[in-house]
């Protein structure tokens, strides 16, 4: 695939949406993302790929090329951005992003795998953070579930009640139906199951869930991770009431020291 590079040094592929490179590749509508990488031909070639598996993308070799971008341009969905960036780093790079404004979902995609810089990226607001090696079908693959949550949040009915697939979050009274069959939650399960479900195909951190079952900086447990134990402890008594109702539940998912998200693969 070939392409187009414009003024700003940023490129946009020629793509064509009827372009499947294989069969098993289900693209869905076309999805806006901007990509920041300072390798040329790997940001060449990513893009390209990107532009098969439906995405549309507007490529830029630094931070600033971007920004500048984003300040007039009002169609981009994700941000996906690598770590090693010249002047200012991907994760230097998120609160300038916030300072100017620009709210948009971002994702790492680099080559630094280790979990410390996954952990400060999710802690800097990133919603994702894929390793390079994993390829760009993996990364696609990150990207559609982001863009179909927008296109999916969970739904308000005229009550005030919140539907998102099978379960009904009725938050005036904190009660939530699997099925239409009260499910007896705790307030504080209400609130869990609220948040995963508000974030529908995205991972919530471990810190994040704990803060909504009491409030932001909360601290209690043992160590400085113990408030994991009492989150572990809380999921597990949802899913079981899940389970009680509906055995094959498995809509709650963990993602292994990190936290949990709503919906299956």
């Amino acid at each position: 695939m070939t392409t187009q590079t414009k003024d700003d040094g940023s490129a946009w592929p020629n793509s064509n949406p009827g372009y499947r490179p294989d069969a098993e590749i289900e693209t869905g509508r076309r999805v806006r993302i901007a990509f920041v990488e300072d390798d040329d031909d790997f940001r060449e070639a990513a893009s390209g790929e990107l532009g098969d598996y439906g995405f549309d993308v507007a490529a830029f070799r630094d931070g600033t090329g971007l920004v500048e971008f984003l300040e007039t341009a009002g169609d981009i969905e994700i941000v996906v951005l690598d770590w090693s960036l010249p002047r200012v780093s991907g994760i230097d790079l998120m609160p300038k992003l916030q300072r100017a404004g620009i709210n948009l979902p971002v994702v790492f995609l680099t080559g630094h795998s280790e979990p410390n810089y996954e952990q400060l990226a999710l802690d800097r607001g990133a919603i994702d953070f894929v390793d390079k090696s994993r390829g760009v079908p993996i990364l696609a693959r990150r990207l559609r579930l982001i863009a179909d949550r927008a296109d999916n949040p969970m739904s308000a009915d005229g009550e005030g009640n919140f539907h998102c697939g099978r379960l009904l979050l009725k938050p005036s009274v904190s009660r939530a139906f699997w099925d239409e069959t009260d499910l007896n939650l705790t307030v504080t399960e209400f609130k869990i199951v609220h948040t995963l479900a508000a974030n529908i195909g995205s991972y919530v951190s471990y810190r994040a869930v704990y803060d909504c079952m009491h409030y932001v900086g909360f601290i209690a447990g043992s160590g400085e991770n113990g408030y994991r134990t009492n989150v572990r402890s809380c999921i597990k008594r949802i899913r079981n009431k899940f389970r009680a109702i509906d055995p094959e539940f498995g809509e709650i998912q963990n993602y292994q020291s990190f936290g949990y998200r709503w919906g299956k693969d």
